[in-house]
């Protein structure tokens, strides 16, 4: 059978997945307290170098990617956005002309941007494609996607980190685009979290509160309908889920198995985190939190990945902005880490704790 088929082959990708070496981490550590600057004095900066050389050597110059996983939701047949599909295809063929805001950002970031179809209602030419259906069905009347159908497009997302680790890159991020995917995001993060969906939800691109109200019913109606289990991370995302949310699950675990640092962007992102940390709690360790999503669920979702974040920006733009805009900050902290001399290079004695 295709699907049991399928899963099989996620289960062994899992099971070559490793954690973070510790030791490297801690020498990044011992390395920051020996450069000449007062101890700690780059935060938390600091803090994420380590974790980056937890899973990879550190380099001074960084080869960045962010992959944009574009898919359309059935849900908006509810009226929980304020837009429709069709603009999910108009942005994705923006991002293929580079055009997009997360464009404008990667330029200056330097880094490129890959759109991928994950799973989008109309067909963009020049796109990446991944997908196996036209757009999930509409999750409160009915299973969002087959099981298998989550489980290739997963597969799928890991296939594109693959691909970029293989073409060289150090540093990868993940966005996505598709209309009604906050309506998806509060759900998945509902039934992982076992929290109510009033908790979980948040106005997205600018609904009305009475559109909130609906939003949240909706959700609420989905809920109750699957009851999908929280121990079953695949259950959850097929029946409530999107396609970006399971591609983007994926990147994370594909980076995960080619030992790649990547970095979260907002709510969206961190749900995918998080199913990808519940199939793999080892995966979690090449995750670089990057902002704090306007988003009401974002910051649990981001605590349950053990995670904080250093931007607060009040963003709520997706697409991978929030995670391009840390790309500079990582460039800068790399640049101290590696350039700057140690206390012993400057003739001082080193700073120590009182």
């Amino acid at each position: 059978m295709e699907q049991e088929r399928l899963e099989q082959r996620l289960r062994e990708a899992l099971a070559e997945i490793r954690g973070a070496d510790r030791e490297r981490s801690d020498q990044a550590l011992r390395h920051w307290d020996a450069v000449a600057k007062p101890l700690h004095g780059l935060g938390e900066l600091e803090g994420l170098v380590a974790r980056m050389a937890g899973t990879a050597p550190l380099r001074r110059e960084l080869k960045k990617a962010v992959a944009v996983f574009c898919a359309d939701n059935g849900v908006v047949a509810q009226g929980v956005t304020q837009t429709d599909s069709s603009v999910t295809a108009v942005v994705a063929g923006n991002m293929r002309t580079g055009r997009s805001s997360v464009c404008c950002m990667a330029r200056t970031a330097g880094a490129v941007v890959l759109p991928v179809d994950a799973g989008m209602l109309a067909e963009v030419e020049g796109l990446r494609s991944i997908k196996t259906a036209r757009g999930t069905r509409d999750l409160s009347v009915e299973p969002a996607m087959e099981r298998g159908e989550a489980v290739s497009v997963l597969l799928g997302g890991m296939e594109i980190a693959g691909e970029l680790a293989g073409e060289g890159y150090t540093l990868l991020a993940a966005g996505e685009m598709g209309i009604g995917n906050t309506t998806t995001t509060s759900a998945v993060a509902a039934a992982l979290l076992e929290r109510p969906a009033r908790e979980m939800t948040g106005k997205g691109a600018g609904l009305s509160d009475a559109g909130l109200e609906r939003k949240i019913q909706v959700i609420d109606r989905a809920l109750a309908l699957h009851r999908p289990d929280p121990a079953d991370p695949i259950g959850v995302l097929s029946k409530v889920g999107g396609f970006d949310i399971a591609a983007m699950a994926g990147f994370y675990l594909g980076c995960a198995l080619h030992r790649v640092p990547v970095i979260l962007d907002g709510y969206i992102s961190g749900a995918a985190a998080l199913i990808a940390a519940r199939l793999c709690p080892a995966a979690a360790d090449v995750l670089l939190p990057s902002h704090l999503s306007a988003e009401p669920g974002a910051g649990l979702v981001i605590e349950a990945l053990g995670l904080r974040p250093l931007l607060r920006l009040g963003m709520a733009l997706g697409e991978g902005t929030g995670a391009v805009s840390l790309m500079p900050l990582i460039d800068m902290a790399l640049g101290v880490y590696f350039d700057m001399p140690s206390f012993d290079g400057i003739g001082i004695e080193a700073y120590k704790p009182l």
